[in-house]
């Protein structure tokens, strides 16, 4: 049997007994832990509320008991001197007593062993204090405050005005607008219920200012642009000044308008289709044709002498005249240059002779207009002024209705005797074909090649005169006839050169001469005419009554001519060679005399006419 000493005895001892204290602590200990698997811990508090030993729903419902703040408090807003009073749990605020319940039971239960016995030691020893739990819902907040406070408090902005009552400019300034600053006003409603408090809460209110302060400058502009009329006015190097043109303030006004921009200023516009006719309607006023100067051909010095200035061509550009419309009304001036294009002519008054190959007289004609009344020597001379010192360009097809243009009262002609269908009557230029007539012979014996050329009806007699005043039949079919705009005389100028044009009328001697001057090239013509072939007699005299005459007044109004067909030759040379050659061939239609007499007038139709008052034949135009 092994014997231990008594030391030893008695460290066993002491250890057994230190194994059983300590069996026993952790058994009570588990016993104590036991007790409390459901409840919260002793010690464990919110906001002085025990809630020690209880379950979470027994935690719950105290507290909800102990803080009655959401459903029984009254919160005070206020904002610009008006109060508003809710119960917290009307903007959304509410105690979260199950979740605090919840944070009280975790006492001790989290953490490591260590960790757990320690908070259960503080809570034991000193007590644990929980934060109480709430929910505070800001949209719920936020729509009350939008519909219960921002009605009365908030104001909208109003961007300043401006606006036109005819020519009258009205003008109000911008006003600030109030609205609720939301966040700022949330942030403070936390944390006044976060305390529990009751107020009062001040709702934060800031100002909005308007998009557009003030109405300035622009009032000030429309004024000054209003205050007197607005004039158009062509730049200040258009060679032939017209305008200005003026608008009142009141024609002014109706085609504007005022718009914000987004520079937070008034702007004034204008209503570009308004003005667009009266532009258009200037632009067709105002264009003007580039026309090259006009001379004449001094012989002896070889120059040119300036007979009637160039005229620069000139054309409104409207776009760019509506955009600087836009822009001298959007910044109230009244004065607007408009946009105008200029073409300068081919020659201008400085040209030279040796510019433009003018050196000797070319052709040569003359014709005769023996027998003339007043009124057609009149419309010859008119016409012939239209060409006189004008001048073809190398290249050119020369129209001589272009350039004559319209023939009418309102352009200096006069009434004289022309042909019509199948009548000579009493119209407007009759004359004109006098000229066109001398033309086609200056450019036929020229050699230019010729375009176009029209005969006329019937054989007129004035364009077979010759410096005698006999008739010459072989210059029948050398005539040429024009009706502005249907019927046109057209020649070539087939050279480098320049062809300037000399029209002289001599009233007196009854004849027109028609020059051309250029470089002369060595062309050469050659012509000859088959005469007058397969002649016709004229129809029988024609007798119409005219009231306008009296009993037994007759006059006769149209010359008979006998019609034929003729055929003219032409061939142009240069240097033996063969350039043109040219068949101008005409019937010309057999004419009857006409008489007019007055009603009741003795030995008219049915009866034959007296033969002392025969439709006799006479030169006719």
């Amino acid at each position: 049997m092994r014997h231990f000493s008594p030391y030893r005895r008695a460290a066993a001892l002491a250890l057994f007994s230190l194994l059983v204290a300590v069996g026993a602590a952790v058994t009570a200990l588990g016993g104590w832990h036991l007790a409390f698997w459901n409840r919260i811990y002793p010690g464990v508090r919110v906001a002085q509320v025990d809630l020690g030993g209880l379950t979470q729903t027994q935690a719950a419902a105290r507290l909800r008991a102990a803080f009655p703040y959401p459903e029984n408090a009254r919160l005070t807003l206020t904002a610009a001197g008006h109060t508003w009073t809710v119960r917290p749990a009307e903007i959304g605020f509410a105690i979260d007593a199950v979740g605090t319940a919840q944070d009280a039971w975790q006492v001790g239960r989290r953490g490591t062993w260590l960790q757990r016995q320690a908070a259960l030691w503080r809570a034991w020893r000193h007590g644990a204090e929980i934060p109480l739990r709430t929910v505070f819902s800001q949209a719920w907040a936020a729509a009350f405050l939008q519909a219960q406070v921002a009605p009365v408090v908030e104001r909208a902005p109003q961007d300043a005005r401006l606006w036109l009552d005819g020519a009258q400019v009205h003008a109000q300034p911008g006003r600030t607008g109030v609205r609720i600053d939301f966040d700022a006003t949330l942030a403070t409603l936390a944390r006044h219920l976060a305390r529990l408090d009751t107020g009062p809460v001040a709702v934060v209110l800031r100002e909005v200012p308007p998009r557009i302060p003030s109405p300035e400058p622009a009032a000030s502009r429309l004024r000054a642009l209003l205050a007197q009329p607005l004039t158009l006015q062509l730049p200040a190097e258009d060679r032939q000044p017209t305008g200005p043109w003026a608008f009142s303030p009141q024609q002014v006004a109706a085609t504007l308008r005022v718009e914000p921009g987004p520079d937070g200023q008034l702007h004034i516009r204008l209503n570009r289709d308004a003005w667009r006719p009266v532009l258009e309607d200037l632009a067709a006023q105002l264009a003007q044709s580039p026309v090259n100067a006009r001379f004449t051909f001094d012989e002896t010095r070889g120059e040119l002498v300036l007979l009637e200035p160039a005229v620069w061509g000139r054309a409104l550009d409207v776009d760019a005249s509506l955009d600087a419309l836009e822009a001298a009304v959007a910044e109230g001036r009244n004065q607007v240059t408009l946009a105008v294009t200029y073409t300068p002519p081919a020659v201008t008054d400085d040209a030279t002779a040796a510019e433009l190959g003018i050196t000797a007289l070319v052709a040569e004609h003359t014709t005769y207009f023996y027998g003339s009344s007043p009124e057609r020597i009149h419309n010859i001379q008119v016409a012939a002024s239209r060409f006189h010192g004008y001048l073809v360009a190398p290249g050119e097809v020369f129209s001589m209705a272009r350039v004559l243009g319209d023939v009418s009262l309102d352009n200096g002609y006069a009434e004289s005797l022309i042909i019509y269908g199948n009548r000579t009557i009493r119209g407007v230029g009759g004359g004109v074909c006098q000229v066109s007539t001398t033309l086609f012979r200056t450019v036929f014996f020229a050699g230019y090649p010729i375009v176009e050329r029209h005969p006329h009806a019937y054989r007129v007699l004035y364009y077979e005169q010759t410096a005698s005043g006999r008739i010459d039949t072989r210059l029948a079919g050398l005539d040429a006839t024009v009706y502005v705009p249907l019927v046109d005389f057209k020649f070539k100028n087939d050279t480098p050169y320049w062809i300037l044009m000399e029209v002289e009328v001599n009233a007196p001697a009854r004849y027109i001469t028609w020059r051309l001057y250029s470089t002369p090239d060595g062309r050469r013509v050659v012509w000859d005419t088959t005469g007058l072939q397969d002649k016709e007699d004229p129809p029988e005299p024609l007798y119409v009554e005219n009231p306008a005459l009296a009993k037994g007044e007759i006059k006769q109004v149209d010359w008979a001519v006998e019609g034929a067909r003729v055929t003219v030759l032409r061939e142009v040379y240069r240097d033996g060679e063969l350039l043109y050659r040219d068949t101008f061939t005409t019937h010309y239609r057999p004419w009857r005399a006409v008489c007019e007499y007055g009603p009741g007038t003795p030995g008219m139709p049915p009866e034959n006419p007296d033969p002392d008052h025969p439709c006799r034949p006479d030169p006719g135009d």
